[in-house]
């Protein structure tokens, strides 16, 4: 089996894990294709091959300028990229054999000679141009999607985390809702933790930009602090005794530190939304800047009364702290939401 992720985050690489260490109890070999820094969190993660594939290169707006304007202007790239990824699979492919593709959100991973899925959990993509642009985006998203074989949305049907993101008017044939993926387990101790947990992640420069924000703000704070940078070429100098700080962990060090959490602070991601859910944790979430599908789900999920969401710009983590004290935090996922994915899978691997 071959797994390839989108590399705008690293999001989509954790995602997989669930899903390749599935596979790898049913006895498949799986090869993970990505770039380096998604080579290496794999490889610190899981014991499979991994082989350089070129990413997208996807650049960010320091000024938090509108994601979707900023990444207009790469499309030639990004259509370079997808006709790129499609040659190398096929030059793969006549060299390797594999059983099937599956890929997360990278368009060009396809083959009509083997069994090719897409994985998403955006069908509906938030331009943040209003419905009319979202539905020429949604009819040139659906053109890429239907090269696939199948398409596996991450998410439930119905009171999702993804919102209309998921769920849109019309989905494409051969889709199935594979339900919540987390790298992480649900926590053997019910036990509510004591720790503020600093989870950061998603594009540069808005997550430097953040790190430094909440590492002043953090200095002021009395209690535990778990401070993980997201950065594995970050130090830090001078570093409080209330303060545990880590450039980056590997998912059972993720999941030892976020079950001493009360609080987590974080990206609106989707794949930590899922991580902070299938730990049952409270979070404040704060969207990166521009990023209009964060934009959307930190909305959305505080309209549900799921997560607190509030804006990177004057953010105050004393307010926010308060603010979540008297927060419902409603948000409650059944287990077999993380498990949903098994039948789906498996119904996949009868039809090779």
């Amino acid at each position: 089996m071959l797994f390839a992720p989108l590399d705008w985050g690293m999001g989509h690489t954790t995602r997989c894990i669930p899903l390749i260490r599935y596979l790898q109890s049913a006895g498949h070999n799986i090869t993970f294709a990505g770039n380096d820094a998604q080579c290496a969190l794999i490889e610190r993660n899981l014991q499979i091959e991994t082989i350089y594939l070129e990413g997208y290169n996807i650049t960010y707006s320091k000024r938090g300028s509108t994601f979707s304007a900023h990444l207009l202007l790469q499309i030639p790239k990004i259509l370079r990229t997808i006709k790129k990824e499609k040659q190398w699979l096929d030059k793969l492919l006549s060299v390797r054999q594999f059983d099937g593709v599956i890929s997360d959100n990278r368009y060009g991973m396809y083959s009509a000679g083997i069994p090719s899925v897409i994985m998403t959990h955006q069908l509906r993509i938030q331009t943040g141009w209003g419905n009319p642009a979202d539905s020429l985006l949604q009819r040139l998203h659906y053109r890429f999607l239907n090269n696939f074989s199948e398409r596996w949305i991450v998410d439930v049907p119905v009171n999702g985390l993804a919102g209309q993101l998921s769920l849109p008017a019309h989905i494409p044939s051969y889709s199935y809702y594979i339900g919540l993926l987390s790298q992480l387990r649900k926590p053997e101790n019910a036990a509510e933790g004591s720790a503020l947990l600093i989870l950061l992640s998603g594009p540069e420069p808005q997550r430097t930009i953040l790190a430094d924000l909440l590492w002043k703000q953090t200095h002021k704070h009395t209690g535990k602090v778990i401070f993980i940078e997201g950065n594995a070429g970050k130090t830090r100098k001078e570093i409080p005794a209330h303060i545990t700080w880590y450039a980056q962990v590997n998912s059972t060090m993720l999941q030892q530190l976020a079950e001493q959490a009360a609080m987590v602070i974080c990206r609106s991601g989707y794949s930590t939304i899922m991580d902070i859910a299938r730990l049952n944790k409270k979070a404040i979430l704060i969207p990166t800047p521009g990023q209009t599908e964060q934009e959307y789900l930190g909305n959305y999920l505080y309209r549900k009364n799921f997560f607190l969401t509030s804006p990177q710009k004057g953010f105050n983590l004393a307010h926010a702290l308060d603010a979540a004290s008297t927060f419902s935090f409603n948000l409650t996922c059944a287990d077999n939401e993380f498990f949903r994915f098994i039948p789906v899978v498996d119904a996949w691997l009868s039809r090779f």
